[in-house]
């Protein structure tokens, strides 16, 4: 990947709050929005969803996943040109008694401090999603296939 995508890259990873989660719904592709935070070496994404959504209940049946993390529409004329960013990945809920787990909690407070209620429901979990690979989309004709390893790459401009 050539310098400038690299940096676009970064952007997008440190702008970007919301992403399109994809599941496996009854054998069918299932999309729901969720919020993301993510280790400073994007290592690892996560989010904080009910036991209540279908994506949960999708993702402890089958952990794959996909996430989709997009450039917000600034009505260009082209909109072919946003950046974007489809990750392959695994999903693993974080358990309360994981010594991790504070850590990761206040990850995902820090990006989302409105959050700090819904982790006194219960129905509420957070989730690891580690990636496995994925493609960015820099612009027209700036696509590439990425390993974990570009994302943690990225992660240090």
């Amino acid at each position: 990947m050539d310098p400038a995508s690299e940096l676009t890259l970064a952007r997008l990873l440190r702008n970007t709050r919301i992403a399109a989660l994809g599941t496996i719904h009854d054998g069918e592709p299932q999309l729901a929005m969720v919020a993301i935070a993510m280790e400073s070496d994007c290592s690892a994404f996560y989010i904080h969803v009910s036991k209540l959504g279908k994506h949960t209940g999708d993702m402890e049946r089958d952990p794959r996943v996909g996430l989709l993390i997009t450039e917000t529409d600034d009505h260009r004329v082209d909109p072919q040109t946003l950046a974007r960013l489809s990750l392959q990945g695994t999903a693993g809920v974080v358990p309360r008694v994981d010594p991790r787990y504070e850590r990761v909690r206040n990850i995902y407070l820090t990006r989302f401090p409105e959050a700090e209620k819904l982790f006194s429901l219960g129905d509420f979990h957070l989730w690891r999603i580690t990636p496995k690979g994925g493609r960015f989309v820099a612009g027209f004709g700036r696509a590439f296939n990425l390993v974990p390893d570009a994302l943690v790459k990225v992660s240090k401009l």
